[in-house]
């Protein structure tokens, strides 16, 4: 597999952020809030579960921009330490696989996971999914490919020797499952890249970075306004959906769910999901958790609902 040069990477980063993103991504950030790479770490956790000494680690997925999940994250850990009594530490990780590792030795307590990432930690840590993601009225949702109208890339087999830019490696929709359709078409991209996130991946396709990219995809609603990755952009770049297209679409994949590490008991786990499904509830719970995932809701799951997915990634 072949990479975009990093020269491509830092010129995308340049052309994407201005001075005053730039400022606003150096902002101190909140106290209990990690965004630091860490490694899981081995030492002894001290005192109750859930008390002010030894807070609840809770890990949310890194497919925003790092502010957006703190802000919208945030609202949702001061909402669930008031409806439960329990305190919390907010966690976002660098990448994917950081999160999975939290959950080693137990040191990750709770996490809105991407699907992939739930097989992975499962597999290695046993965690469980407790509830499983509601967008737009379905459990599952799709990945994409999408391409520049610039690009020549009209349907996938013109991928073939055209650059491509991915969300992260342990992402279904932004990697697993739109490589899974390049696979199985024999397609060999000539150069390949991770862009770390959905926004980012749309934003180099559009910016002509990239050929062409992989995100998640919903369906549009009713009235046609879109609903998958480039709407993200639409107040950034009003054009993106005339100039970013949609060239395929994978199979299903079943939403992320919440995940709680194997050493969590249901006096914890039970109270935290109910109040998960409360903060969507309310307005401001609505406001955030559209804004940080486009989820509108909860509903119970159970482990083999992501067998599918299983298939694939083991």
């Amino acid at each position: 597999m072949k990479f975009i040069p990093t020269t491509w990477l830092l010129a995308f980063f340049a052309m994407a952020c201005s001075p005053k993103e730039e400022a606003k991504q150096s902002v101190t950030t909140r106290p209990l809030i990690t965004t630091h790479t860490q490694e899981a770490p081995s030492t002894t956790r001290i005192g109750i579960l859930g008390s002010h000494e030894n807070p609840l680690k809770f890990y949310l997925t890194p497919s925003r921009t790092s502010e957006l999940v703190q802000d919208a994250g945030q609202k949702l850990i001061s909402y669930l330490e008031a409806e439960t009594q329990l305190q919390f530490e907010l966690i976002v990780p660098e990448n994917y696989d950081e999160m999975i590792n939290a959950f080693a030795q137990n040191n990750g307590d709770i996490a809105l996971m991407s699907s992939s990432s739930y097989i992975k930690a499962r597999e290695a840590y046993g965690v469980t999914a407790k509830l499983k993601a509601i967008r737009y009225g379905k459990a599952n949702y799709f990945g994409q490919i999408i391409a520049s109208t610039v690009s020549g890339i009209k349907d996938i087999s013109d991928i073939q020797n055209k650059s491509i830019v991915y969300t992260d490696e342990l992402s279904a929709s932004g990697y697993l499952f739109p490589k899974q359709i390049l696979d199985q078409q024999n397609i060999s991209p000539s150069h390949t890249a991770f862009a770390g996130t959905h926004d980012r991946v749309v934003k180099m396709v559009y910016k002509g970075i990239a050929d062409a990219g992989a995100t998640y995809y919903s369906e549009p609603s009713g009235d046609g306004r879109i609903r998958d990755a480039r709407s993200r952009l639409i107040e950034e770049f009003p054009d993106v959906a005339d100039k970013v297209k949609i060239i395929a679409v994978t199979d299903p994949i079943p939403n992320d769910p919440v995940v709680f590490g194997q050493h969590i008991a249901r006096d914890i786990y039970f109270p935290v999901s109910l109040g998960i499904i409360k903060f969507l509830e309310t307005e401001e719970g609505k406001t955030a958790m559209n804004e940080l995932y486009s989820i509108e809701g909860y509903e119970r799951c159970k482990d083999s609902d992501y067998d599918g997915l299983r298939a694939i990634l083991l």
